[in-house]
């Protein structure tokens, strides 16, 4: 019923003309990267880009009345918008050196670091799991378990068994057939899990010491991955400024200003793409807009609507539960972050996520 309701939501909103392309409201300065060894990070005004400061007042009303506890805008790498609310998990007033968790956006961190893996000779996405894993790493019939790959894992069509009471649970017991590789796109997070052990094994390393050398040393990120609380998996904490180093990246293709992170041009192309056609809406662990259908978490249905309609249709998202947001436009050399609890109640904040790119727009245009 929750996504019937959704859906006869952005129905509605679908129906509105907005235009969301601005760019010919965007000046041309060329790209802006922060020093990777400071928190120094250079600021332009919303008033050189003809925003609406009444609008934004609207917005920033909006996020906060949502729990938000940070929200910025980058264009061409500046910041243009940064703004905090409200205190943290430890009672303490959230600032620019707050640290927050990431929840399943932490899945497009992990995306770009598999291609980094691949591309420094690890690993490669075509090979079997149980190459990394071993046999018996789920309780599958063997020739059913070998068909799995890293590129099912990075795309939620392993055909593992969802409907387990822990859908978290990565023990081979939780894990059972349900259909062939490939065949079945379900958001699973389990499987994803154990793709980050796949990189632990593949690397020889922790995963927070392979976030550093792959990612973080690289664009000045300060983050770190802690175990959750239920015995499963772990999700990576950061500030929102270190959310923006990465979508920054994310928005430069793998490249920090003279230093390129991730230099597969294929492989990054593919993970910002439609990866299968069962669920258009999704790459290698990113989520995309402007598609014709979507699935979205615990749902096997399709329903025929993008992402984000009010968004840009070129948009690329890394979500996470509570409406942990980094969203890259392309078409507008931006980078938006938002960080805080559960907006309306929702877990999968969908709606929110739409009303707040309406607001945007009207800032924007």
């Amino acid at each position: 019923m929750k996504y019937l309701l959704f859906l006869l939501f952005l129905s509605f909103l679908a129906c509105s003309s907005d235009d969301n392309n601005v760019d010919d409201q965007i000046q041309e300065t060329g790209m802006y990267f922060p020093p990777s060894d400071s928190n120094d990070w250079e600021t332009q005004s919303t008033q050189s880009l003809n925003w609406n400061d009444q609008k934004l007042n609207d917005l920033f009303s909006f996020l906060e009345n949502n729990e938000t506890r940070a929200f910025i805008v980058l264009v061409n790498g500046k910041i243009i918008v940064e703004q905090y609310w409200n205190t943290d998990l430890q009672s303490q007033p959230f600032t620019a050196n707050s640290n927050w968790y990431w929840a399943s956006a932490s899945k497009s961190l992990t995306g770009t670091m598999v291609g980094v893996a691949q591309e420094e000779g690890f690993l490669n996405i075509a090979d079997k799991t149980s190459d990394y894993l071993g046999p018996g790493w789920t309780t599958m019939p063997s020739d059913k378990e070998d068909e799995i790959s890293l590129f099912h894992q990075l795309t939620f069509t392993t055909g593992i068994d969802y409907n387990v009471s822990n859908s978290d649970c990565t023990d081979p017991a939780c894990l059972t057939y349900l259909s062939d590789a490939g065949s079945q796109w379900y958001y699973h997070n389990a499987t994803y899990t154990l793709l980050k052990d796949v990189l632990e094994v593949a690397t020889g390393t922790s995963l927070n010491n392979y976030t550093d050398s792959s990612i973080e040393n690289k664009i000045g990120m300060n983050g770190f991955w802690l175990p959750l609380s239920g015995g499963y998996g772990s999700t990576y904490y950061s500030t929102a400024r270190d959310a923006a180093r990465f979508g920054l990246l994310t928005l430069n293709e793998g490249q920090w200003d003279s230093t390129t992170v991730l230099g597969d041009s294929t492989y990054f192309n593919d993970m910002v793409s439609t990866s299968q056609n069962l669920n258009p809406s999704y790459g290698y662990l990113w989520w995309l807009n402007g598609k014709n259908s979507i699935v979205f978490p615990s749902s096997s249905n399709s329903f025929p609507t993008s992402l984000t309609p009010s968004a840009p249709d070129d948009m690329i998202c890394a979500l996470g539960k509570n409406g942990q947001i980094i969203d890259v436009i392309p078409s507008l050399d931006m980078v938006v972050v938002r960080m805080g609890d559960s907006p309306a109640n929702e877990l999968v904040p969908i709606v929110f996520h739409d009303e707040l790119w309406e607001l945007l727009n009207q800032v924007i245009n």
